[in-house]
């Protein structure tokens, strides 16, 4: 009988503090093979640590982390030949053409220059180099100088590729074009982990998102789902100014716009009318900000206690 095949990623009361600083308390969560999994969080919310910690960079206070079954404190060597990390900033040389970029690591990862050479065209071609192969790194754009890094990321390709906020800095169209390698990815079968500032970024691309706040998960699901917890649609009424002058819930069906419509039309105020869907964003802010809360309730008979 065949064993079941374990998460690409789990963690089970992930601790780390740095002094007095608890910058993890207790992570749980799983990853499955081949997902795209987004952590969200505001800044100092410790997404850079989790994924430290699940790159072999840092070590756990407390509780354990694995990586496709093997555990990444006690099996780092094991982790680190099924994993690849790109960072916020780019990690090629800019002296070198984007060939050589690839050429050189892949020499360095054990292949024959044959081998190496062979790669680095497959790479440059999978991730729309292949017309600037023979360019200096330093005369690429932000977006392709990404692209490299990815390509460097998959000389040997890994089973889980973490990805830290991997288009900070990148204008609108480089952004998307790195969502679609993103996305290639993904269908591959490489399971991604990606951490990013653009909530857009991850309503796009992730199959799941969890979200991390003051060292705390607190949701995970999908977009959809996590959007719903907040409540449905709303049809607006702004005036001639563009303010918000009445909204009314509404379910998005037609008949539920129909009944709101209705409702504005009893009040007599005047204006335009739009349909308001929950964002990500909204989302973002009402998980956060009732953790904030919650945190501050909780602290309320301990600061009274000390008085």
């Amino acid at each position: 009988m065949n064993s079941p095949t374990p998460p690409a990623i789990s963690t089970r009361g992930l601790r780390k503090a740095f002094g007095r600083q608890v910058v993890l308390a207790g992570l749980d969560l799983d990853v499955a093979p081949g997902e795209v999994f987004a952590l969200l969080g505001p800044n100092g919310a410790g997404k850079t640590t989790t994924i430290n910690i699940l790159t072999t960079l840092q070590r756990p206070d407390a509780g354990t982390a694995t990586i496709a079954g093997f555990d990444v404190a006690t099996q780092s060597d094991e982790v680190k030949r099924r994993i690849s990390l790109t960072g916020q900033s780019t990690a090629v040389d800019d002296v070198l053409t984007g060939h050589e970029n690839l050429v050189m690591l892949a020499r360095l990862s054990g292949l024959t220059t044959r081998a190496a050479k062979a790669r680095a065209r497959e790479l440059l071609l999978r991730f729309g180099l292949a017309d600037a192969a023979t360019r200096r790194v330093g005369t690429y754009s932000g977006g392709m100088r990404r692209r490299l890094d990815l390509a460097l990321s998959f000389v040997v390709a890994p089973t889980v590729l973490f990805l830290d906020e991997p288009t900070t800095g990148l204008d609108t169209r480089s952004r998307r074009e790195l969502w679609d390698v993103i996305r290639s990815l993904a269908q591959s079968g490489t399971t991604v982990f990606l951490t990013t500032q653009y909530l857009e970024e991850a309503d796009q691309l992730a199959d799941r998102i969890a979200v991390l706040d003051d060292g705390h998960l607190v949701a995970v699901g999908t977009a959809a789902a996590l959007k719903a917890r907040i409540g449905g649609a709303a049809v607006e009424l702004h005036d001639d100014h563009g303010d918000l002058v009445r909204e009314v819930a509404t379910d998005g069906t037609v008949p539920g716009l129909r009944r709101a419509l209705d409702e504005l039309d009893e009040s007599g105020a005047a204006g335009t009318v739009s349909l308001r869907r929950p964002t990500l964003d909204d989302v973002f802010l009402h998980l956060t900000d009732r953790s904030a809360q919650g945190r501050a309730e909780a602290s309320a008979p301990a600061l009274q206690e000390s008085r």
